[in-house]
């Protein structure tokens, strides 16, 4: 592994004078959400890799607002020459389209170029909270309807679909307030404006250990290798729960397909070399690495699975 690693970053170099030289100027990666979130961190993790890999400078830059549409309009609007990428998670490629007119339409105005990560959100109560668990929490929401108030990165992200899916499949109704990103809604929970939270794994880690937020349950199907002792939310008693932040690269539809080769081999290339592989994975993040190919099945998939919940749960943007 670590030696087709080192034979493919030494290629890198090759492949992109093979396509024109690119990049050859400095490269931006847009990061809807604002710093802090688990998507800064592996838009930055990436960029510094992909830097050292390719000999140009790629900088993270945070545009956040609006459940990281901003950010998506942004790059739908740039140039197509690969100087302007986006890293973006499935709650505005596959979620915000189900609420609102957006100025884009992400099925034609990107181009896929690698789905890069995923990663588990984490249950978490604030200290005030007389539960110990998901069953115990569940019980005092049902005893007490509109209660808890639960924060969220904004109407439609992923934290707020994963909450919509537990009210409905354990029968609770508790009060969104949404923020402008992970990083002010885990923010909101310490200091006790929220009681309940889903929060990506990355971020959520610091205030578990701290003892400022206390895990009830994990999203995905699997525990967390991070957090072993946290059961999973269908565990815990939600069969069939599961829900996921997913991270990937997008680049504005147009881009030349050298252009977008050379990068989905940067990438992959990057998210598989030792520090970045070590870095993500004790974040508790699964590299996934599927490029161009695989794209767009995955994107179909999951627009298709957020629209059914959206419509079932009757969500709408403000």
């Amino acid at each position: 592994m670590r030696r087709r690693t080192l034979l493919a970053g030494l290629a890198l170099p090759a492949i992109a004078r093979a396509q024109g030289a690119y990049p050859d100027r400095p490269v931006t990666i847009v990061n809807p959400w604002p710093a802090g979130g688990s998507s800064d961190s592996v838009a930055r993790i990436l960029a510094q890799r992909m830097s050292a890999d390719l000999g140009q400078p790629f900088v993270v830059e945070n545009r956040p607002g609006a459940t990281g549409t901003l950010g998506h309009n942004y790059v739908a609007r740039a140039r197509p020459d690969g100087a302007t990428l986006l890293v973006g998670t499935n709650s505005t490629y596959a979620i915000a389209p189900h609420l609102a007119a957006l100025p884009y339409d992400n099925a034609t105005a990107f181009t896929g170029v690698s789905l890069l990560a995923s990663s588990p959100q984490i249950l978490c109560l604030h200290p005030s909270v007389p539960a110990q668990d998901l069953t115990g929490f569940l019980a005092l929401a049902r005893a007490k309807p509109d209660g808890f108030s639960f924060g969220t990165s904004g109407i439609g992200g992923t934290s707020h679909l994963a909450t919509e899916m537990l009210m409905a499949m354990a029968g609770v109704s508790m009060l969104h307030v949404p923020y402008r990103g992970g990083g002010p809604s885990a923010q909101a929970l310490l200091a006790g404006e929220t009681q309940v939270t889903f929060i990506d794994l990355i971020t959520a880690l610091p205030f578990m250990a701290s003892g400022q937020a206390r895990p009830i349950g994990t999203s995905t199907a699997r525990r967390a290798a991070l957090a072993p002792e946290v059961p999973t939310i269908a565990e815990a008693g939600l069969p069939g729960f599961e829900s996921s932040t997913d991270f990937a690269m997008l680049a504005p539809a147009g881009t030349p397909e050298p252009v977008i080769r050379v990068l989905a081999s940067a990438s992959a290339a990057a998210l598989r070399a030792p520090e970045v592989a070590t870095k993500l994975e004790a974040a508790g993040i699964a590299i996934l690495a599927e490029g161009p190919v695989e794209w767009p099945g995955y994107f179909s998939r999951e627009v298709g699975k957020w629209g059914d919940i959206i419509k079932a749960r009757n969500i709408r943007a403000p």
